[in-house]
């Protein structure tokens, strides 16, 4: 079989028809520069540059650069297939199945500046470079005590950033033209507002002057996004078998879901130089992006976290089971659309905005490609059930001076799922008949109800309204908010559905809810 190289795009290879190709010419140009080589980039960044470059409506290469030192396993991958790979995105859109296969073309290579330092500090000084893409985790973008070394890239993301910076400053001498776009792609509010203070910070402590701090201010953009897309990476059980329907050997595959949107918080006048929705991607540039996340958080996220704890007590272990259930799918739909809507309230998203990303979710839920596991959703619930559950029980509560039905109800199912009194290997210890499960959170969390469970008579409705007090009156937990006073009745109705569930179990009173 032959192993795929960019000799295939030229020397008559016969490609399957079903294969969509980014593009037939020689490397392009490189403008990108990708801080990360991992999975999740190739099947979000990559792909897209891939799109506008087949659709001449971009020219350009990405170099990507492994963040960390070690693991070359992936990067001497790609550098021997020339930055080539198959990506297969797989889902459901409007109710049907869809798959789609296409060959990335736009990577040109994979750089490890722990062992060939000179060729990335050339990246730095090439004239055609644009735009810096990086996903160096969630811990990437964070403050770290450095001194300036030459000699080998720093440790962390925003200290390499500086340096790299630097070294284009002094090339180009100060010249405003040759500034860079930054689009961090790392799962944390204002990416990339962070990301340049402590690019700046690392100047000032350098003592770099005043001229580069000022070229970073004025000639360098840095933007903030939101990045969505479910990656499933590189297929395992199933690469024997595609590489033998694809007719050549690819050991970069990647696989991701259908679905993807990408919202980037910067000028306006970025769309021109990255006409992402001009190639019909699903790519949204604003001069907010909170609205945004805001809506992923409490529609997507919140869905999950308001469905899956009270599904996994009802005997279900993944969220494609759930979504074939009949009485959990009517669940869900009267949370997303009779209260996480209506309760969301934004300016710049429409409730069209609003009901056409919650029917996505459903078909994202139902993607037969991915087997979700409801216990991988549940690790830190508290946290989760704070940030995309609680403040919409709250708006809601506030706009109508009522309770929501199906979201007071998934904090009680919150709370039978944390039903434990025994911590074992770092997990509080549940049951789900005579099957235990571990309840994954912070420390502090699990000692709080491992402790509020203990020698608690779920017979005993007096017993439970305790326990949902001491719960709704943890401020640590709902960030200074007091659950028992500040929403009417909510300690009382949470009571009642948690009685229940104990003694009745999660279907029939989920029916209870319905009804």
């Amino acid at each position: 079989m032959e192993k795929l190289n960019r000799q295939l795009l030229t020397n008559g290879f016969k490609f399957n028809d079903d294969l969509a190709m980014g593009s037939v010419a020689a490397k392009r140009p490189e403008k990108v520069i990708q801080f990360g080589e991992g999975n999740f980039l190739r099947a979000f960044v990559d792909y897209m540059f891939d799109e506008i470059n087949a659709q001449g409506l971009f020219d350009g290469g990405i170099t990507l650069i492994q963040p960390i030192p070690g693991g070359d396993f992936l990067r001497n991958i790609l550098n021997e297939q020339e930055g080539l790979y198959t990506l297969i995105a797989r889902g459901r859109e409007n109710g049907e199945k869809v798959v789609s296969k296409r060959l990335i073309t736009c990577v040109n290579r994979c750089i490890n500046p722990y062992v060939d330092l000179d060729t990335y500090n050339e990246c730095a000084k090439n004239p055609e470079l644009r735009f810096v893409v990086s996903n160096t985790t969630e811990a990437g973008i964070a403050w770290k005590e450095e001194e300036m070394i030459t000699t080998e890239p720093q440790d962390s993301f925003p200290a390499k950033v500086c340096n790299f910076l630097y070294v284009r400053f002094k090339e180009f001498n100060g010249d405003k033209s040759k500034g860079l776009v930054f689009i961090p792609c790392e799962l944390i509010d204002d990416n990339g507002k962070t990301l340049k203070k402590y690019v700046l910070k690392h100047a000032e402590n350098w003592n770099l002057g005043a001229d580069f701090i000022d070229w970073i201010e004025t000639a360098c953009v840095f933007t903030s996004t939101l990045v969505d897309r479910i990656v499933t990476g590189y297929p395992r059980d199933e690469a024997k078998e595609l590489c033998e329907e694809f007719g050549y050997e690819d050991n970069a595959i990647d696989t991701s879901e259908i679905f993807h949107t990408w919202v980037i918080e910067g000028p306006a006048e970025l769309e021109k130089e990255l006409p992402f929705p001009a190639a019909g991607l699903k790519v949204i540039f604003t001069p907010d992006v909170k609205p945004y996340k805001k809506r992923k958080v409490r529609i997507l996220n919140g869905a999950h976290t308001c469905s899956v704890l009270g599904a996994y007590l009802a005997g279900y272990n993944f969220v494609g089971e759930v979504m074939a259930d009949e009485l959990f799918y009517s669940y869900l739909e009267k949370a997303l659309n009779e209260e996480i809507i209506p309760a969301i309230t934004s300016e710049e998203l429409t409730h069209e905005d609003l009901k056409s990303f919650a029917d996505a979710v459903f078909d994202r839920f139902k993607n037969p490609f991915i087997k979700h596991k409801l216990l991988d959703i549940s690790l830190n619930s508290t946290s989760k059930f704070e940030a995309r559950v609680l403040h919409t029980i709250q708006e809601y509560y506030a706009q109508k001076n009522e309770l929501p039905k199906v979201l007071t109800f998934s904090f009680a199912a919150y709370l039978a799922f944390y039903r434990g009194t025994e911590i074992r290997d770092g997990a509080l210890i549940g049951h789900r008949g005579d099957e235990e499960y571990p309840i994954k959170d912070d420390a502090a969390v699990l000692e709080f109800y491992k402790n509020a469970w203990t020698g608690v008579d779920v017979t005993d409705k007096a017993a439970v309204a305790d326990l949902v007090k001491k719960v709704c009156g943890n401020k640590d937990f709902w960030l200074g908010s007091d659950l028992n006073t500040e929403l009417g009745n909510f300690p009382e109705v949470v009571t009642d559905h948690l009685y229940n569930i104990l003694n009745n179990g999660v279907v029939s009173e989920v029916k209870n809810v319905m009804a």
